[in-house]
């Protein structure tokens, strides 16, 4: 029976690594380009604030609104209670009336 010869770790020889092409800036748009563009996220980010003030004024008013006015939990609509309605059902078709309003806005500022 003969030895095993012992084991050596073979390794290459380090290398330089290739050259990556580094990214060419992009050309700067013309003054005018630039000037739409911030006009249209300008007015994009104002649409939003108003959309977003409009959804947090929905989501919590109803419920302070409840809370203010409890005569309206007493209620009922169809056997269930106004408040339950209110709170329940009646987000939802708004948060859809909102988001088509808000989406018809941001398309008429998007045309040129």
């Amino acid at each position: 029976m003969t030895a095993r010869p012992r084991r050596v770790a073979v390794s290459a020889p380090p290398e330089r690594g290739t050259a990556v092409p580094r990214p060419q800036p992009a050309a700067a748009l013309d003054p005018g380009l630039t000037e739409r563009a911030r006009g249209l996220r300008r007015a994009q980010l104002r649409r939003a604030v108003v959309t977003l003030a409009c959804a947090a004024v929905l989501l919590f008013g109803l419920p302070v609104l409840l809370r203010l006015a409890p005569d309206l939990a007493q209620w009922r609509v169809g056997g269930l209670p106004l408040g339950w309605i209110a709170v329940a059902w009646l987000p939802y078709p708004l948060l859809g009336g909102l988001a088509w309003w808000h989406l018809r806005r941001a398309e008429r500022a998007e045309r040129p």
